[in-house]
């Protein structure tokens, strides 16, 4: 492959630098814009990148292994140009589908504060890799710190390679989600192989000696010191192994709190994949509250919730699969404010009977601006105003970023 010099023009949707030549746009990793670099070039990838004139945006990462490992794309870039980039992301993403709104300045996210991190781990002879994938490949980078990561779970490091070494019965790569509650590390492990009786035995040991609260192996509870609690506005939920959990406390509590003053005063809302209740249950400290959610074992975690908080409204829960059945305009009607915060794939069915519905206030919650972007243009095309969409930051120095949209239909007769 022949080298070639390029000038970076701007920042690609998944942090990549991108330049613009005659054969097409070629994407660079960890390139800023403006920089002039050297690389050779293959299906429009640059590889073996030289820096030859780098942006005063430039800073240095706080990683040892940021470049190697897949966990984070721009830790280069300069606070104020990071926090530009990832708003513009939303804002574009708007644009692209016609969606007029007034898209809020970034809500930063702290260093150490992602509670839930997914290793991936694998068994190499008598030693094991526990770390993160290299970009695009399946090697392994072994990590010796996070600064994206809870404390809890790097000072934790050692104990969870040697309960890797425990459970890998198989040579191929496994995961390992590894959750911070109040009660300790909550771990699931999933694709290392059936446990054999020793194998067993030495895992809960050693979850115990850790101090972790739970492990799971292959959806089995092998041992459970303690159970597994977070703090939803001051209901506590004992979540499900490897449920759904907002990545940080902070954009969590952020996101609920541009919710709750949306929906304020509403005398029964609807949660729309409600999770284990991370809106329901502090909307239910308001008003009565009805949880859709297609998660069995999410949905349960929720109402056990609910009913040991007799501080609480009513709060009613439905198991329903609302990508094949979602709720219609007619059941939506009995509701005076509705949030959803669907999983990437955004919930264009369901949009669609909201935006056909009398619902006068609705939040919409989102990690994937495009769907996000395209579900809000049903919505407006229903009659919704946007009032205002706040980008949140809760992958730091990744690509991903949050979203929380507020909507108002008008009254009938009103403009």
């Amino acid at each position: 492959m022949m080298r070639e010099t390029l000038t970076i023009d701007h920042l690609g949707a998944q942090g990549d630098g991108v330049a613009h030549t005659a054969a097409g746009s070629v994407f660079v990793p960890f390139a800023l814009p403006g920089e002039t670099v050297e690389a050779a070039v293959h299906k429009g990838r640059a590889q073996k990148m030289v820096l030859r004139t780098a942006s005063p945006h430039r800073v240095d990462p706080a990683c040892r292994h940021f470049g190697a490992c897949g966990g984070c794309s721009v830790q280069h870039l300069d606070d104020a140009s990071y926090r530009d980039w990832k708003r513009d992301k939303v804002a574009r993403a708007l644009a692209a589908r016609g969606v007029e709104a007034d898209v809020a300045p970034l809500m930063a996210c702290p260093e150490g504060a992602r509670r839930r991190v997914t290793f991936t781990a694998r068994r190499l002879g008598p030693d094991i890799l526990l770390g993160f994938n290299v970009p695009q490949s399946h090697h392994i980078v072994v990590v010796e710190e996070c600064p994206v990561s809870a404390p809890a779970i790097t000072e934790a490091l050692g104990d969870l390679r040697r309960l890797a070494t425990t459970v890998a019965a198989t040579p191929k790569a496994f995961h390992m989600a590894v959750t911070a509650t109040g009660a300790g590390l909550d771990i699931a492990v999933d694709g290392a192989g059936q446990l054999g009786a020793k194998q067993r035995r030495t895992a809960i040991d050693l979850t115990l000696s850790a101090g972790f609260a739970r492990l799971t192996v292959n959806g089995e509870v092998v041992v459970e010191g303690r159970k597994p609690e977070v703090n939803f506005g001051g209901v506590a939920v004992a979540i499900p192994p490897a449920g759904f959990l907002q990545a940080t406390m902070d954009a969590e509590t952020a996101m609920a709190k541009l919710v709750r003053e949306h929906l304020d005063g509403a005398r029964y809302c609807v949660d729309l994949f409600a999770g284990s209740g991370t809106f329901a249950l502090r909307l239910a400290q308001a008003g009565r509250v009805h949880a859709v959610e297609g998660d069995a074992a999410a949905l349960a975690a929720l109402d056990q919730a609910a009913r040991r908080t007799p501080s609480l409204k009513p709060v009613t829960v439905e198991k329903r699969d609302l990508f094949h059945r979602p709720m219609t305009a007619k059941e939506l009607n009995a509701f005076d404010a509705l949030v959803f915060d669907p999983p990437r794939a955004g919930a264009e069915l369901q949009c669609c009977q909201i935006a056909k519905s009398t619902v006068r206030r609705v939040a919409a919650v989102s990690c994937n601006p495009g769907t996000l972007a395209r579900d809000l243009a049903i919505l407006v095309d229903g009659g919704y105003r946007i009032e205002r969409v706040v980008p949140i930051d809760q992958f730091l120095w990744s690509p991903h970023v949050e979203a929380v949209a507020l909507l108002r239909k008008p009254a009938p007769g009103r403009n």
